[in-house]
């Protein structure tokens, strides 16, 4: 007797579709495109526009062949699926010769061109470390790129919210015209956030730039900002006070030794800036800008400094001496720094009790990262303190340094140190504290 009965149907049929959906996120796109195979409905699920909003890109400077077919399939993907995105990140990866380059600006001619045309959704770009000042860019095609981005920003400017061109290095004019063309439509932009860090060619003194000044005095609503030092004036804080006070809630400033960073700079300017912004936090990145002098110049006590980053890159300058940074220039932010890395190559200079003292003023500090020469009894003296509440870090991150290649016996208390504060490091704290021969 034949069975009329329909075939027993796998659990997966009777899947509900935002369950299929979320299955689909986390498959790449081949293996979306092999599941759409599936049957009607599995199809139906690649076809969600919930799983195009985001996309990555990366572009192989040196592409193998599996990276090759990787990057059509993207490209095509993004073409079919490119109405839905609203978070698109564009990432160059070891970009090595003028051939690369002209093939890069060829596509994200048409990528761009197409993008422009269907999408309405897009609140998010990001295209950094494109570095436009190195040799593998030919003028031809770094101007034609430039071109082709300055349209589709100016295309999107009124949707856009999130721009990172971090690592663009680009001159003053055309940095300035990318910028601008977030505002052509309308004269004023809306755009949130931006990240212009190492936007700019090194060595440029921005901040004495009035085409800067207009173009930055078209942002009204900014939140965060990131940059460098060098496009830092009393005339740019003075806009960011008359046009953002009442969005600004965050700005990132790097400041490396090779960008001009001696400018005058009026703390007056700065407490104008936080008094009609009292959301308002600094954070700082300094790269090898470690004299006292210059740190001066720039760490006024009226920013209100959230985080400090102090990084000398292994560098070693015996004239240099970080105490009195330590001692006069960091307990001015007390009351307001939460968070402080120092990298320091400091082997003739022992920094033990200032850095504790530092670290006991800072009342509200939660975060602290130090590479730098310490001795080990440095632990011992900070866990003592903070078990008996005198600081409220919640996360130590420490690299001590050591001029001897051996470094058991350090290694030995470390240990025992440990275990005397077993307790409060497993329950309160994010610990972790090495030996590093430098050697």
């Amino acid at each position: 007797m034949e069975d009329d009965s329909e075939p027993e149907q796998s659990s997966w049929a009777h899947l509900p579709d935002v369950c299929l959906r979320h299955v689909f996120h986390w498959l790449d796109d081949r293996d979306r495109s092999r599941a759409a195979l599936v049957c009607k409905k599995w199809s139906w699920a690649m076809y969600s526009g919930s799983l195009w909003r985001s996309r990555t890109i990366t572009f192989y400077g040196r592409p193998s062949r599996a990276h090759t077919l990787e990057f059509q399939s993207a490209l095509w993907y993004v073409k079919k699926f490119g109405k839905y995105l609203e978070h698109l990140e564009i990432k160059l990866s070891n970009p090595h010769n003028t051939a690369f380059t002209q093939k890069f600006q060829v596509t994200m001619r048409g990528l761009l061109s197409h993008l422009g045309r269907c999408n309405s959704r897009l609140t998010s770009l990001s295209i950094k470390y494109l570095e436009l000042d190195r040799l593998i860019w030919k003028n031809v095609v770094r101007a034609q790129f430039l071109k082709n981005l300055a349209a589709f920003l100016k295309r999107m400017s009124k949707q856009l919210d999130y721009l990172n061109l971090k690592g663009a290095r680009v001159t003053l004019e055309e940095g300035c015209e990318l910028l601008n063309s977030l505002s052509c439509l309308t004269n004023k932009s809306f755009i949130s956030e931006v990240n212009i860090e190492d936007f700019f060619s090194l060595h440029l003194p921005v901040y004495s730039s009035t085409l800067f000044h207009q173009i930055m005095s078209k942002f009204r609503s900014l939140v965060i900002l990131t940059f460098n030092y060098n496009c830092i004036s009393d005339e740019l804080l003075d806009i960011l006070r008359e046009h953002s006070a009442h969005s600004l809630c965050t700005l990132n400033i790097k400041c490396h030794i090779h960008d001009p960073h001696g400018q005058v700079v009026w703390g007056m300017s700065w407490a104008n800036l936080a008094k009609r912004a009292p959301k308002l936090n600094v954070n700082f990145f300094f790269e090898r800008v470690m004299k006292h002098d210059h740190l001066a110049r720039i760490l006024l006590v009226e920013i209100p400094v959230r985080s400090i980053s102090l990084r000398s890159c292994y560098f070693s300058d015996p004239d240099w001496t970080m105490r009195p940074t330590l001692t006069n220039l960091l307990p001015a932010y007390w009351h307001v720094l939460q968070k402080l890395t120092l990298e320091l190559n400091n082997d003739h200079e022992l920094l033990d009790d200032e850095l504790l003292q530092l670290l006991l003023s800072c009342k509200r500090l939660l975060f602290l990262k130090v590479w730098a020469f310490l001795s080990v009894t440095f632990m011992e003296r900070l866990l003592q303190n903070r078990a008996e509440g005198k600081c409220i870090l919640t996360t130590i991150k420490v690299r001590i340094y050591t001029a001897r290649p051996e470094t058991s016996e350090e290694d030995r208390l470390l240990r025992d140190i440990y275990r005397k504060f077993k307790y409060l490091i497993d329950s309160e704290l994010n610990y972790f504290v090495i030996t590093y021969p430098m050697v």
